[in-house]
């Protein structure tokens, strides 16, 4: 880690929904290496206690939970704790998501099950969040609010048509971005920053899904394994000829969340190799 990233969080408290696996573990990972005292939560009981573990081991300090952001109440009362526990809430990361409803590996079109957990997790999940620190972060007027967005939430990319399976996310996803730049609108007056990540598409097991899916509607695709046809995708239709990490996402979170993005809010950031330019 460059010198000049240590301690850029020092002192903060950081909350990061989904953060037990995949992006929201990387962003957690890169914020508390930069001082921020972090605190996850999850709906995986197995997945948080294993994060808060191998965190912990390393030497931070990490507070988890499980906590559906689905359900206001329980934001809520997630939020209450982080502010009675760690006493207040500096930074809050917004990335709890899912791709699709169960069985998507296997289907090329969406379902009515598809459009009602995108919106419910990536859209009123990210609303439920916000809206529970607002209060916190008025209070004190300061805060960064850093929502997990996607650049499939900016345009459309290829030629595909019909019913495509990832019209929900992409909706969503542009729906997340949208939520950033009217509440930076809202709440630039308390001196709170919000802005957007949009990851690009990294090699999660969110992303394995997706590709196993494209494998199956082929036929086997190229014939490769899962991960060699990811790779090579990257490779061919990524300028940087590569896919991202959980962690390059969090280096840019830990950006907006810190003092030198005083100046930043409303804006909704790629980070995805060139993949999307807009």
């Amino acid at each position: 880690m460059p010198e000049s990233s240590l301690g850029q969080l020092a002192g903060k408290v950081a909350l990061v929904t989904g953060g037990a696996r995949g992006i929201g573990l990387g962003i957690a990972t890169v914020l508390v290496e930069r001082g921020a005292t972090v605190a996850l939560c999850d709906l995986a009981q197995t997945a948080c206690d294993k994060a808060v573990s191998d965190l912990g081991a390393a030497g931070h300090s990490v507070l988890g939970m499980v906590a559906d952001v689905t359900s206001r109440d329980s934001m809520e009362s997630a939020v209450a704790n982080v502010n009675t526990t760690l006493g207040g809430i500096d930074i809050l990361v917004a990335n709890a998501g899912v791709w699709a409803s169960e069985g998507y590996e296997n289907r090329p079109e969406y379902n009515d099950a598809d459009w009602d957990i995108t919106h419910s997790v990536n859209v009123r999940g990210v609303v439920n969040a916000t809206e529970a620190v607002i209060p916190y972060m008025k209070e004190h007027r300061r805060g960064k609010i850093v929502n997990i967005a996607s650049h499939g939430g900016r345009k459309p990319r290829g030629t595909a048509t019909g019913r495509t399976l990832g019209m929900p996310y992409s909706v969503s996803k542009a729906g997340v971005i949208q939520w950033t730049h009217l509440l930076a609108v809202e709440l630039a007056p308390f001196n709170i920053n919000v802005n957007a990540v949009c990851p690009g598409e990294l090699w999660t097991s969110m992303i394995e899904g997706i590709f196993t899916n494209r494998q199956n509607l082929a036929g086997g695709g190229s014939g490769g394994s899962v991960r060699k046809e990811y790779d090579e995708f990257m490779q061919t239709t990524v300028p940087l000829g590569r896919g991202q990490t959980p962690r390059d996402i969090g280096k840019a979170v830990a950006f907006l969340a810190s003092d030198d993005a005083a100046e930043i809010t409303g804006q909704a950031l790629n980070v995805n190799g060139g993949a999307r330019m807009n």
